[in-house]
């Protein structure tokens, strides 16, 4: 076998089909379009359009609204730290945004760290994040450590 000898394979690759091209080509005159109407006319988008009937979008009822100030934070629970803690990745003494995200706690700081109270946590931390809950605050001064919000 020659380089110059390769050829797909046989049906491999179809032709593209040409429409509106005279009669004899199988779809000519009206392209395949059919006769007259808004959907044989070009600059057409009847998405959604139900003939006339109540589209499904608006027959269905709505509910609740996204709010788009919201923050969204990228969550870091106890135990987790306590974890990047007891494997090295983590400094117990200064824990900060910029420390969490290098040692792989967590991979996008998006609008901010929240620290959330989810296990236990043994170690004296010093942690500075954007949001904490109260529960962690509390778990966290307990076990000697302090929460600072930044």
């Amino acid at each position: 076998m020659k380089l110059n000898e390769i050829r797909d394979n046989e049906g491999a690759r179809k032709p593209r089909k040409r429409v509106a091209r005279g009669i004899g080509s199988g779809s000519g005159k009206t392209g395949g379009r059919g006769q007259k109407g808004q959907k044989s006319r070009s600059g057409v988008a009847v998405n959604g359009f139900e003939g006339g009937q109540m589209p499904i979008y608006r027959r269905l009822p709505k509910r609740g609204f996204k709010n788009h100030f919201a923050k969204e934070f990228a969550v870091v629970n106890l135990d987790t730290l306590q974890k990047a803690i007891d494997a090295g990745k983590l400094n117990a003494d200064d824990v900060t945004i910029d420390s969490l995200l290098k040692a792989g706690v967590v991979n996008k700081k998006l609008d901010g760290i929240r620290l959330l109270g989810r296990g236990a946590l043994t170690a004296k931390v010093n942690v500075s994040v954007n949001s904490a809950s109260k529960a962690a605050v509390a778990a966290v001064e307990k076990a000697g450590g302090s929460v600072k919000l930044v």
